[in-house]
């Protein structure tokens, strides 16, 4: 239990086979490959060997995007426009291996039928414009609809014009529009925010009279059609029923495609899987015969790739392996890949959450996992909420093919809801009803509760302390060892034994022994920097400075008392829910009650779950990694499909090759 120890492969091949290998090794979903031209420890044998590597050929990523931009818009464009009456047929999330997913790969029916989608997307667009330009017709022919004049209609000695103004300045308009003898005016069309109008005017009198409206806020419209409003509102309500006509059949016809989708995500999850590999070879060496592959593997399943490569490729390949050097683990140029057994590897999203660790750092996940199962526990704490969710964890993984992330998330729950009916037991809570035994009474005995939950507090900070003092001895750094960790070790046992020989026991010597362990270990804490520091006065001071740490020690136990909180609170609130729906009259209590009484108690269940799983990973975080922890490491990035829709599975199976 603790970070995978890996080794660097280096591969060499014939170039023919490059695509081949890449296939391989990504079925096998447990290799990172490195980017041979970004590590400065190449260049040497790079510039020896390949001082002329051809540069990779983008057309295949280009097009590989290009068909899965078409893919994710089609997707897009059925769920969208199709049918309501027609159920999407979603790709059911199934285990397959990679060779199998690709043998069903079909390009030619995937390039007719996204031609089918392009022609009903253009279709729908050309509908769809004409809607919107019809709709513009309509709205002008109904603004003008009392200008109903022919646009080839010439009048000899009048000239009509049409106009709007702001409707605040239409009062001035009309005013002036008035007290012109030679003009006749109507207005058209009228909104809380514009006036328009037609008038109609001497010819010799356009210039001026536009001119003073112009000075009056007025602009001017010209006709833009060649037909009159009547006829062209008549035109403009025929096109637009033959539209809507047509898009109510375009939504019938891209309603069928629904049961294609499933089609589409097959063909994306192959065509991801073969852009994941081709943008790989942009870290590999492709000479002109040769293909070069640095990965970093797992130093246990070094034997297993070696023979599973070996045999699909005949021999034909040549395979070294080397250990890690210090220097690539100093600049933290090696992955991290945590190991951990069942039970311990779900707690890994709460470490990866915080941060991975560096490679040669302690793993936490084993260590911290047992303390957030039982504070997961305390803080939720009922029977019945934890068999809810045991349940339902359970069955999810039992029937449902989750999402490797997913399942690892479901398979913490489940774990977790273990913990839950066993404090529930202690706590004798069932959705908040009171069993007839209670090892503990959330409502009395409160301050064992707390007095239990500092302990657990304690334990866990020692823990910390001890993971402290252990790495710094796996360093050598014995000093360090000391001062980080036995000695706080010390300072708290100290304290503890003299409080309980001035509190509890009421022994002189018991106190004397405290206070002098105390104080020695507090002495430890400022002498040890003295010593490993070259100026003796700043180390005494960064001394002081670490022992003034104990103030925070206090905030760290007080911490620990939301375990008390968070366990009492819920169930408290439970029990209000109990009470409220048992105040109603029988025939409400057993009807709206009962589906009331579901409500509240999947509220409480959600919040008692979030609150839980936040603060009991602050803990974790704050007052536990904070002690020994410090992460920062680089998470092993494995060369993988995408598992977008489907599992695949991570078996060093045999591949087909033609």
């Amino acid at each position: 239990m603790a970070v995978s120890r890996l080794t660097k492969m280096t591969l060499l091949a014939e170039r023919k086979q490059h695509d081949a290998i890449l296939q391989s090794l990504q079925s096998i979903q447990n290799v990172e490959i490195e980017d041979i031209f970004d590590s400065e420890e190449n260049e040497a044998w790079l510039t020896t060997y390949f001082p002329e590597i051809e540069e990779i050929d983008q057309a295949m990523i280009r097009e590989y995007n290009y068909w899965l931009t078409q893919i994710e818009q089609g997707i897009t464009f059925i769920r969208d426009h199709g049918s309501s009456k027609k159920k999407i047929k979603e790709l059911p999330r199934k285990n397959y291996s990679l060779q199998a997913l690709e043998a069903g790969f079909n390009e030619d029916a995937l390039v007719s039928l996204l031609k089918q989608i392009d022609r009903l997307k253009k279709e729908w667009q050309k509908n769809e414009q004409e809607q919107i330009e019809w709709q513009q017709v309509e709205e002008w022919a109904t603004q003008w609809y009392q200008y109903d004049i022919a646009p080839d209609y010439v009048l000899k000695s009048t000239e009509i014009q049409l106009a709007k103004v702001a409707a605040d300045g239409w009062e001035s308009v009309r005013a002036y529009l008035s007290d012109e003898k030679d003009i006749y005016f109507e207005v058209n069309y009228s909104n809380d925010k514009e006036v328009k109008f037609s008038y109609a005017v001497l010819k010799e009198k356009v210039a001026t009279v536009q001119s003073s409206l112009i000075s009056l806020g007025v602009s001017f419209e010209q006709v833009p059609y060649e037909e009159s409003t009547t006829e062209l509102l008549k035109q403009a309500k025929k096109a637009l029923k033959q539209a809507v006509e047509t898009s109510k059949k375009l939504t019938i016809e891209i309603g069928y495609l629904k049961d294609q989708v499933s089609i589409l995500q097959f063909n994306e999850e192959v065509l991801l899987a073969r852009l994941t590999r081709e943008q790989a070879k942009e870290k590999l060496v492709l000479a002109k015969h040769l293909v070069v592959i640095r990965a970093w593997v797992n130093q246990d399943d070094q034997e297993r790739i070696t023979t599973f490569l070996q045999k699909q490729f005949n021999q034909s390949l040549f395979l070294s392996f080397e250990e890690p050097t210090k220097e690539q683990i100093q600049k933290n140029h090696v992955p991290t890949k945590m190991k951990n057994n069942r039970f311990v590897a779900p707690f890994e999203i709460l470490t990866g959450m915080y941060s991975v660790p560096k490679y040669e750092e302690i793993d936490p996940t084993p260590w911290m996992a047992p303390f957030y199962l039982v504070f997961f526990g305390m803080m939720v704490a009922d029977l019945g909420y934890g068999f809810l969710t045991f349940l339902f964890t359970t069955l999810a993984l039992r029937l449902l093919v989750l999402p490797k992330g997913m399942k690892k998330f479901v398979q913490l729950f489940q774990i977790l809801s273990i913990s839950i009916m066993i404090w529930g037991t202690i706590y004798g809570s069932v959705f908040g009803v009171e069993m007839p035994f209670q090892l503990l009474a959330p409502t009395e005995d409160f301050m064992t509760i707390f007095g239990l939950s500092v302990v657990f507090g304690g334990i866990q900070i020692y823990t910390g302390l001890f993971l402290a003092a252990k790495e710094n001895i796996k360093k050598k750094d014995y000093l360090s060892a000391i001062s980080q960790g036995f000695s706080w070790q010390g300072i708290l046992t100290g304290i503890f034994i003299a409080a309980a020989g001035s509190l509890l026991f009421n022994s002189d010597l018991l106190t004397k022994i405290g206070t002098y362990l105390a104080l020695f270990c507090a002495f430890l804490i400022i002498v040890i920097p003295m010593i490993q520091s070259k100026s003796k006065v700043g180390g005494f001071f960064s001394g002081l400075y670490e022992l003034y740490g104990i103030t925070g020690y206090i905030g760290d136990f007080v911490s620990y008392s939301r375990l008390m909180a968070l366990g009492i609170s819920g169930g408290s609130i439970a029990m209000a829910f109990n009470m409220l729906v048992g105040t109603m009259p029988p025939a409400a209590r057993y009807s709206i009650g009962i589906v009331l009484l579901v409500a509240l108690h999947g509220l409480n269940v959600f919040l008692s779950m979030l609150g839980a799983y936040v603060h009991a990973a602050r803990l974790q975080y704050v007052e536990f990694f904070g002690k020994f922890y410090e992460g920062g490491g680089r998470p092993f990035d494995s060369f993988k499909p995408t598992e977008k829709y489907v599992n695949i599975e991570e078996k060093l199976e045999e591949n087909t090759h033609d």
